[in-house]
């Protein structure tokens, strides 16, 4: 049912943690299933430095937090966004149809993640590119 790399990653999730001080924090579910997905991120120079996640999920929504977590790593905010679902779920090796959300809430937690810390940083100084920046979020 499950790739190799999917159920490597849900035995030894890479990322797993919360970051205390993060800058950006995306929280997302899916009331159908139950899973959550929470995302944490750590910026510097529009750059993820630092991404870390907290998921209550099956294999598939926790291999899809891993993966997604290791994709935007190092990352600007830019290259981030234009993660999708499908380069997640194409990284590793496929999921199965009833397995496809895990990877959509993967592509909208990072994003919530960003959105947020959009949010935050147009609120903190109203300059001019900050706020160009939530717009565009």
């Amino acid at each position: 049912m499950y790739t190799e790399k999917v159920m490597e990653l849900f035995m030894n999730p890479k990322n797993v943690g919360r970051i205390e001080d993060a800058d950006g924090i995306g929280e997302v579910g899916n009331p159908v299933c139950g899973d959550v997905m929470k995302i944490y991120l750590k910026i510097k120079d529009d750059r993820i430095v630092d991404v870390k996640f907290e998921t209550f999920g099956c294999a598939a929504a926790i291999a899809t937090s891993s993966m997604v977590t290791e994709m935007v790593k190092g990352k600007t905010l830019d290259e981030a966004l234009k993660v999708t679902n499908k380069d997640v779920a194409e990284a590793l090796g496929g999921l199965p149809p009833q397995k496809l959300h895990c990877s959509l809430l993967a592509e909208e937690g990072i994003k919530a993640a960003i959105e947020d810390y959009l949010a935050k940083r147009g609120n903190d100084n109203k300059k001019e590119s900050g706020e160009k920046q939530c717009a565009k979020a």
